[in-house]
């Protein structure tokens, strides 16, 4: 940028300045070159002298300590200083301010009045950062778009993912009820099989009995085969001594007697014989 000029007074104010004025301006440029920038500008302010020029050095005062709105005021007040240097350096202060278009505009007005190397740097300086900054603010705005974009696909992505775990939730709850049913099913007919053949035991073990009955029946019925008169009688009843058999038929023969009215008086001494000894004054009729 274009060096701003050294704090002096005008001739036409110094010969009205008194001798503390004076004093006054000498510290304030003293200030000035020590980079006591603030104190060089309170000095000028309180100087009685109203001019043009004390209003320029007060803005390069302010200007140097970065008090650039403060110094834009003081510059609107030199009015009679030179007008390209006072648009230059109010160009200079909204530079710094990065307010480029009205930077550019005080540049260019500098320029009708006079032409100048620095306010020509200073100008297409301007220029480039306003072009800077306006493609720097287009690439936030897409920066911010894409972001925005990003967070709604990303947004979107976790809706998706959600839904995705929620199905596949839905899926493994399926399957754990469908082989839940199919178990349920398979108990169900092994429960009805165990039943069925537990059924069948039970009519087994029912009609059991009934055929041990049957077979018992069958048993005890008395055989009718040939030659076996005495079926159905124990064995024990069989096997009877060969005298006991010849009283058991004489017994029947003398029933048959009885029946017929024939009674024999010797019919009670039969059974008074000793056991295996024949009477043998007793005739047999």
């Amino acid at each position: 940028m274009r060096k701003l000029i050294v704090l002096t007074l005008s001739t036409g104010v110094l010969l009205h300045a008194g001798l503390t004025d004076f004093k006054t301006i000498k510290e304030a440029n003293q200030a000035y070159e020590a980079g006591e920038y603030s104190k060089s500008a309170t000095l000028l302010k309180g100087l009685d002298a109203k001019s043009p020029q004390k209003q320029y050095d007060i803005g390069n005062a302010l200007y140097k300590d970065k008090k650039y709105d403060e110094a834009i005021e003081a510059y609107d007040k030199a009015e009679g200083i030179d007008e390209a240097t006072r648009l230059h350096n109010i160009g200079n202060s909204q530079f710094q301010k990065k307010e480029w278009d009205k930077a550019i505009e005080s540049y260019e007005e500098a320029l009708k009045l006079k032409e100048d190397e620095d306010t020509k740097f200073n100008l297409e300086l301007a220029k480039e950062q306003k072009k800077k900054e306006e493609e720097q603010k287009k690439q936030d705005q897409k920066d911010q778009e894409n972001k925005d974009e990003n967070k709604e696909q990303n947004k979107d992505d976790k809706e998706n993912q959600d839904q995705k775990q929620n199905k596949d939730q839905k899926d493994q709850d399926q399957q754990k009820q469908d082989q839940k049913n199919k178990d349920q099913e398979k108990k169900k007919e092994q429960n009805k099989k165990e039943n069925k053949d537990g059924k069948k035991k039970e009519d087994k073990k029912q009609k059991e009995p009934e055929k041990e009955k049957s077979d018992a029946q069958k048993e005890k019925k008395p055989q009718d085969k040939k030659g076996d008169k005495e079926s159905g009688q124990p064995k024990e009843q069989k096997k009877m001594s060969k005298e006991e058999k010849l009283q058991e038929q004489e017994l029947k023969r003398l029933m048959k007697k009885m029946q017929k009215g024939k009674t024999p008086t010797m019919m009670y001494q039969m059974g008074e014989s000793k056991k295996g000894e024949r009477n043998e004054d007793a005739k047999p009729w």
